[in-house]
């Protein structure tokens, strides 16, 4: 079956850049018709999706998010990336990757990674 895992540093300092890798295994992020996703979710909060790099290479970031937010990939490694530029504490969450089969629902996911943004 498909695995998805995070990996990145688990501190980032204010106003630095987030940076996330998802390693893929099991399945291609070019394969037609999926779409290689970021969700997080803050303490105490609930899932607040970030955006998406589809099987196209084509991109789409949540409006709130979109001006701090690219997604890239590498797919000779089948791996894509987050980054999240000017943090601040309230972007701490736990961070996921995920393969999204719509807009609404996601059959695959990574364990998630404990960031925190402090100082």
């Amino acid at each position: 079956q498909v695995q998805l895992q995070e990996s990145g540093p688990g501190l980032v300092k204010p106003s630095q850049t987030l940076s996330l890798t998802c390693t893929v295994s099991g399945g291609s992020i070019t394969t037609n018709y999926y779409y290689w996703s970021w969700i997080r979710q803050p303490p105490g909060k609930g899932l607040e999706w970030i955006g998406y790099i589809a099987y196209s290479g084509s991109t789409y970031y949540s409006p709130s998010l979109k001006s701090r937010t690219s997604i890239s990939r590498d797919t000779s490694k089948n791996q894509f990336t987050l980054q999240l530029s000017s943090v601040t504490p309230e972007d701490t969450a736990v961070y996921y990757c995920a393969r999204a089969v719509s807009t609404v629902v996601a059959d695959y996911w990574g364990q998630g990674t404990q960031v925190t943004v402090s100082s």
